[in-house]
């Protein structure tokens, strides 16, 4: 496997677990110096053993995304142990169920602190580094419900969620281009994650049966393409969001 990230630091948030674990996994393994963050100590940390034993570098580090000072205390933090950050995942999200009615406002505003401010944050808070580098890759996971409007993948305010992370990738582009540094999003179809399995079966197969590759995706489709978009091959590409469906959003 190519090594092309080596001297590279990456963070990922929600990495202990799922798509965020393989982007982790990933990354490491082309040399990069993996951040993962997750609320899970004990998972993290196990991840991180994992790395160290294959002989892979990587770092834990705990955050609660939902609280916006812990997310300026996780960019500090690391920014100040490992002189900035050249690659940010924003990966970390939930998922909202059920028609509006049915969702306090309590729970609307602590998905969009998950799912979207906690985006924005680290972003305002690598770009200066990456800016000074001339060099830098930002890649935010979103979802096929930003542009369908939720349905299968959550209702509406997940959906409302995912939509602005589209829009807000979109416009760092625009804004860090000049600088070196590239911004794009990925929206996983139906993937095999704890995130979707509060689906039925049926829902399940209702979704597979419009998939023209007939099958869920893995966690590891996302980091295969998450590890394409942030290596130095794809330096001009940006601002594009890029479907890992299998043909989902194929019209």
């Amino acid at each position: 496997m190519q090594r092309n990230l080596t001297d590279r630091v990456a963070l990922v948030t929600g990495a202990a677990r799922g798509i965020g674990l393989a982007i982790a996994d990933r990354l490491a393994a082309r040399g990069a110096h993996v951040i993962i963050s997750d609320i899970d100590y004990e998972a993290g940390e196990r991840r991180v053993r994992h790395l160290a034993e294959r002989g892979d570098s990587a770092a834990f580090m705990k955050v609660d995304l939902a609280d916006p000072m812990c997310v300026l205390q996780l960019a500090r933090e690391a920014a100040a142990r490992f002189s900035g950050i050249d690659i940010l995942v924003n990966n970390a999200g939930i998922v909202s169920t059920g028609p509006i009615e049915d969702v306090g406002l309590a729970e609307f505003q602590r998905l969009i602190a998950i799912d979207l401010t906690s985006v924005f944050l680290l972003t305002k808070s690598v770009l200066p580094h990456m800016a000074a580098s001339n060099w830098g890759r930002i890649v935010n996971i979103a979802s096929v419900a930003g542009q369908r409007g939720g349905g299968l993948f959550g209702n509406s305010c997940y959906a409302a969620a995912k939509g602005a992370v589209i829009a807000f990738t979109k416009g760092i582009a625009l804004e860090a281009g000049p600088f070196g540094v590239t911004c794009n999003s990925i929206c996983p179809g139906l993937t095999d994650t704890d995130l979707t399995s509060s689906l039925t079966d049926k829902q399940r197969e209702g979704i597979i049966a419009t998939t023209p590759v007939g099958r869920t995706g893995q966690p590891e489709d996302i980091a295969e393409a998450t590890a394409f978009l942030v290596s130095p091959a794809a330096g001009f590409i940006t601002g594009v969001t890029l479907n890992v469906d299998g043909g989902f959003m194929r019209y």
